[in-house]
């Protein structure tokens, strides 16, 4: 198993004013801007990335809707060993490798989907 733990999730939101509200005040995180006025929630060493439906980053999710989670999963190995695991297992690469912003500092990614077309990025930290 070469996953160590998730970095973030992505969320897609209806009203972004209104869901950064509710998770800073009901639940207390942390709100968080990065990039081009990009907007975070903050817990512990995680973070939740927002998109507003109809605006939403690239890559995305297939067919995001309100509610929808994308997945961002560190890596224990090295992104090429990574890289070629995924390729021995016939598993395309939708972008990347790429550099980001992750929930600890700035990360490399690849991003693939599951058989559900869910995406999902699968990073190591950059030094």
């Amino acid at each position: 198993m070469f996953i160590d733990h998730i970095d973030h999730i992505v969320m897609t939101c209806i009203d972004l004013e209104a869901t950064k509200r509710f998770y800073t005040d009901v639940l207390q995180l942390k709100l968080e801007v990065f990039g081009e006025n990009r907007f975070a929630l903050r817990f512990g060493n995680q973070k939740i990335n927002l998109h507003q439906y109809g605006k939403e980053y690239e890559p995305k999710a297939h067919l995001p809707v309100p509610g929808s989670l994308d997945l961002c999963f560190i890596s224990k190995l090295p992104l090429d060993m990574v890289i070629t695991q995924l390729k021995k297992s016939n598993c395309p690469i939708v972008e990347g490798p790429v550099e980001r912003t992750g929930a600890n500092g700035k990360i490399r990614s690849v991003y693939i989907r599951d058989p559900d077309l869910n995406l999902i990025e699968i990073s190591e930290y950059l030094k």
